[in-house]
């Protein structure tokens, strides 16, 4: 197990652990990798190997955990392996009681409005607005909204004052 303690400065950062510890199969996913480094055909023994992927995905977005290289038996490919980067939580940040309320609503929510935003979001950073204040003004929510979307969607980041599209996980 590690003894990273990870500090949250920024609320929008709570939304990756609040989808990893809402999912049975990520919490497993998760409490596994704090055990040991494992690969993903090694997680797909214990949940699907689509919600391997989509989980690696989440918790990369939210620096939970590192990878690296797993050294080849002579003959093999190499392969990536994952880790849990913390152990213990602490949380020094102060928000709107609406703030928190949003990011909640994202992160624990199947709402199909969030879906249709999401949409929405993703079509005007294609079209050139990549503006996180311009996009919530447009949407009428905060800017933390936005920024919270972006931690729960595979495809979506913040980069600075600005949304970018991924590419998408495999």
């Amino acid at each position: 197990m590690t003894g990273h303690v990870k500090i949250l400065n920024d609320p929008v950062d709570l939304v990756p652990l609040l989808i990893t510890f809402n999912n049975a199969d990520y919490k497993r996913i998760y409490e596994l990798l704090n055990k040991t480094w494992l690969t993903e055909e090694e997680l797909a023994a214990y949940v699907d190997i689509s919600t391997v992927a989509e989980c690696l995905s989440i918790l990369k977005k939210g620096n939970l955990i590192e990878e690296q290289w797993r050294m080849p038996k002579p003959g093999q490919k190499p392969m990536k392996e994952y880790r849990a980067t913390y152990s213990r939580f602490r949380a020094s940040f102060q928000c709107s009681m609406g703030d928190i309320g949003d990011l909640l609503h994202i992160a624990i929510s199947n709402d199909e409005n969030l879906r249709a935003i999401v949409d929405s979001v993703e079509g005007e950073i294609a079209a050139g607005t990549s503006s996180i204040g311009d996009i919530s003004r447009r949407h009428g929510v905060s800017p933390i909204f936005i920024r919270g979307l972006a931690k729960r969607i595979a495809n979506l980041d913040v980069k600075g004052q600005g949304m970018v599209l991924l590419d998408q996980p495999r």
